[in-house]
């Protein structure tokens, strides 16, 4: 196999329709989402230290070439695997990794893409609470609404949390975890 990636940055650039379906985003918002994700891999992974955290004994860049060196390239893939949630193996494969860096890359980029969502304000709302206030509501998305899902749990051994935690639709004890649909 070459070095060169089978999915770049610079392979969909000229593609919109191959872009949107590969990312979900339009050209203009994942213009508009690098520079976020660059400020954020900055903070979480500055130039001076390692992936762990320790200071260098080299410069940055001094020793092997990363498969996904420009920003744009790491973007697309963390994007491209968050869309379709494809099995590792299989994503690597689009980029020519094998299944381990593809977890290390997936594992090194995930936090700066919640970092890049969260401070462009797009981020999950998390409480349904404050889902009627979140600013992605009140600048017109469509309407949202609120179901339950149930995850099975270990039995509570107090008589009342056993009686509020069973699920009779689900004949076991379950927590009740809210699920947002787009209306």
């Amino acid at each position: 196999m070459s070095n060169d990636c089978l999915l770049t940055y610079t392979a969909l650039q000229d593609r919109p329709r191959e872009f949107r379906a590969a990312t979900g985003l339009t050209h203009a918002a994942f213009a508009r989402l690098l520079p976020a994700c660059a400020t954020a891999y900055a903070l979480l992974y500055p130039p001076e230290k390692t992936l762990e955290g320790t200071p260098r004994q080299r410069r940055a860049g001094g020793g092997a070439t990363g498969t996904l060196p420009p920003m744009e390239d790491k973007l697309l893939f963390i994007l491209v695997f968050q869309k379709p949630n494809p099995l590792q193996t299989m994503h690597g494969l689009q980029f020519q990794l094998s299944q381990p860096q593809t977890n290390s890359w997936m594992h090194h980029l995930l936090p700066i893409l919640q970092r890049a969502f969260a401070a462009l304000g797009m981020a999950p709302e998390r409480d349904v609470s404050r889902v009627a206030t979140s600013p992605l509501a009140l600048e017109g998305a469509p309407d949202m609404a609120s179901d339950g899902t149930e995850r099975r749990r270990q039995r509570p051994t107090h008589a009342a949390q056993q009686q509020e935690q069973y699920s009779g639709k689900k004949k076991t004890h379950t927590e009740k975890n809210p699920d947002f649909s787009v209306s």
